[in-house]
C-alpha cells in the first residue's frame, strides 16, 4: 500500500530520485538531502507507515531497523557508534508523515539531542 501524495512512497516507487544506499522487499535507505551529520541515512518501510506511533507489523519494524544496522555497518559507522532516531508527530518533529529512521553517524553525538 502506497500513498500517491507521500514523497517517501513515491521514492519507494523510483518517481523521485534519491541515493539508494539498500534495498529489501520490506526497507529502502537513502542518504538525507540535509544531513546532520557527516553520514545520515533515512531508513524506511517500503510501504506506507504512518509513524511508529501507528505501526502495527512487528515484522516490517524488524526488517527496518535490520536495514538500518546493515547500512550504519556498510558506513563505517558501527565501531565508533551511531544513533537512530525516529520523529513521531509534530511536537516530535515528524515533518514527514511515514515512518522513517535517521542513522547519523560520523560524529560525536550529544546529549539531550534536542
Amino acid at each position: 500500500m502506497s500513498d500517491p501524495s507521500c514523497i517517501f512512497c513515491r521514492i519507494v516507487a523510483g518517481e523521485i530520485p534519491a541515493t539508494v544506499i539498500a534495498r529489501t522487499e520490506q526497507a529502502l535507505a537513502f542518504r538525507d538531502l540535509h544531513p546532520q551529520a557527516p553520514s545520515h541515512l533515512l531508513v524506511i518501510p517500503t510501504r506506507h507507515v504512518d509513524s511508529l506511533a501507528t505501526a502495527e507489523d512487528a515484522v516490517e519494524l524488524g526488517a527496518v531497523l535490520s536495514l538500518a544496522a546493515e547500512v550504519a555497518k556498510s558506513e563505517g559507522l558501527a565501531d565508533g557508534g551511531y544513533r537512530v532516531v525516529t520523529n513521531i508527530g509534530a511536537d516530535g518533529g515528524q515533518t514527514v508523515q511515514h515512518l522513517h529512521f535517521h542513522v547519523l553517524g560520523g560524529r560525536q553525538m550529544h546529549w539531550p539531542p534536542g
